[in-house]
């Protein structure tokens, strides 16, 4: 598979990159919402790995900008909020 992860801390993406690249999977890693931008652009992934809380602009501001654009990509969030209002705003835009 061909995933995308964006991700802004090192430690925990390098980590989730070197176990997916492990696993047979090719992963992108960029670090905050403007690169991940570009990369969809760019390129065609199997699914997205894309944490919440990023430099510059918010996953889920992100997350909505590419439903908007018709982009129905898998998504895995990766975030430590746990507000339900969160929550229920994560799970209308991961699903169609």
């Amino acid at each position: 598979m061909r995933l995308l992860l964006i991700e802004d801390d090192q430690i925990l993406g390098n980590a989730i990159q070197t176990g997916l690249n492990a696993s047979g999977n090719a992963v992108d890693w960029v670090e905050d919402a403007e690169s991940g931008e570009h990369a969809l652009r760019a390129e065609e992934y199997d699914a997205l790995i894309l944490d919440l809380t990023l430099p510059g602009k918010d996953g889920l501001v992100l997350l909505s900008e590419i439903r908007q654009s018709g982009n129905q990509l898998p998504v895995l969030i990766l975030t430590a909020r746990d507000a339900i209002p969160d929550r229920v705003v994560t799970i209308q835009l991961i699903l169609p």
